[in-house]
């Protein structure tokens, strides 16, 4: 017989919360601010700590430029930036994935055009972006989601057949494989953040990578007002934004990527075995190996399948929450472009720009069933917290809680 649920009113499997990514916080972020504090001088010109972050972050990815900016979105922006495309051109990306994938988009004037992902999969479908290229495309975002690798082999292949630059969003893919090479140093350009939630954080933070000299020497730009620092006269090159991270943040950065390699270690242990203990339960499907996906763990993504688990994923939810184990649905369970900022285009004051750009070629519009499969995967996706901080037994007692749940779908 299988045991009475908590939510139904039995005893939940766990009774103590989790371990808190506040423990990463600590005595060597404290020495790094303490040490910015007295020097008297927190703005990045001039200052020493957010230059090591950029050529520390370089040489662990192995590029030649990095740039530390105020956030994953100031990030993408600059990429989209240096990528210079004109009012109405057109950037293709997923809609798994946070607004601040396309900000810089809209915010340069180009339109996000949504591809879909793979079927039972998150990261975007090249034969769906194929078929989303026009003669207006300027760009293809491809989303490392969950720290697991996109296809890399098929968006380089398709841009360098068609030209098109490829920037990589790696937000949630810190060290994040792909055949043995790092998201982020494939395409153009690559992105992450430092946003709280991610593996190295700062609060709030970005940095962009890049081999190209040309692209380095944009984004300095773009990121600083387009002031170009090496003159003597303080002309502003083109318009650009104010996107200059500060030496208190870079000094809290510098400290967590002493950490970082190992906390990816471990998340990858702890995700795997978390997978290993929910492989076979009929209509959960956890992520793949780490050492078959590259995985980082942002977070722990499992889709329910509500006719093979034998309860709707809401329920799913709620029982899990009951049973002590924190879980919740992603994106409100709603693909990007069902948000209001862009399914009603509310962007420029009373216009709809650039959508109503006189420049854009055509009208572009998005509704229920532009991307299926990725409409599929959010109505079952369900979403859980893993990292290194976590012990063996947090993760044995979440997958009991699980287990738990499924013996009483079954039943």
């Amino acid at each position: 017989m299988a045991e009475r649920l908590a939510i139904d009113g039995g005893t939940p499997v766990r009774t103590k919360g989790f371990p808190t990514r506040g423990e990463g916080m600590g005595d060597d972020e404290i020495a790094q601010l303490t040490e910015v504090v007295r020097s008297g001088h927190l703005f990045r010109v001039g200052g020493s700590k957010t230059k090591e972050v950029e050529d520390r972050f370089a040489a662990l990815l192995g590029m030649k430029h990095a740039l530390a900016v105020t956030s994953g979105t100031a990030a993408i922006h600059t990429a989209v930036a240096c990528i210079n495309p004109d009012p109405g051109d057109e950037i293709i990306t997923t809609p798994l994935t946070d607004m601040g994938t396309v900000i810089g988009i809209l915010y340069q004037q180009a339109i996000p055009i949504f591809a879909d992902v793979v079927p039972n999969g998150y990261h975007l479908d090249p034969g769906s972006v194929r078929k989303a290229i026009t003669p207006r495309t300027r760009a293809i975002i491809v989303v490392h989601l969950w720290g697991m690798a996109a296809d890399m082999e098929a968006f380089l292949a398709i841009g360098k057949e068609r030209g098109i630059p490829i920037i990589e969003d790696c937000a949630q893919a810190y060290l994040t494989e792909y055949h043995g090479r790092l998201v982020g140093t494939m395409g153009e350009m690559g992105c992450f953040s430092l946003q709280q939630s991610k593996h190295i954080t700062c609060g709030d933070g970005g940095l962009v990578v890049t081999n190209r000299d040309d692209l380095a020497a944009h984004a300095r730009l773009f990121a600083d007002k387009g002031w170009d620092r090496s003159s003597s006269d303080r002309g502003h090159a083109f318009l650009g934004m104010n996107y200059r991270i500060t030496e208190l943040q870079s000094a809290v950065v510098l400290a967590q990527l002493g950490k970082l390699e190992g906390w990816v270690a471990r998340r990858r242990a702890l995700s795997d075995r978390l997978s290993e203990q929910l492989g076979g339960i009929p209509g959960l499907y956890p992520p793949k190996p780490s050492a078959v996906s590259g995985n980082t763990c942002w977070y722990f993504p499992l889709l329910v399948r509500e006719e093979e688990f034998g309860m709707d994923r809401k329920r799913f939810v709620e029982a899990l929450n009951a049973e002590g184990v924190p879980s919740w649905i992603w994106l409100a369970g709603k693909p990007l472009y069902a948000f209001d900022a862009l399914g009603k285009q509310i962007t420029f004051g009373t216009s709809h720009h650039p959508f109503d750009c006189a420049r854009a070629s055509r009208r572009v519009e998005y509704g229920p069933g532009l991307c299926r499969n990725a409409e599929q995967a959010l109505r079952e996706l369900v979403v859980l917290t893993v990292h290194e901080f976590y012990s063996d037994q947090d993760v044995d007692e979440m997958a009991a809680a699980i287990h738990k749940i499924a013996a009483a779908a079954r039943k």
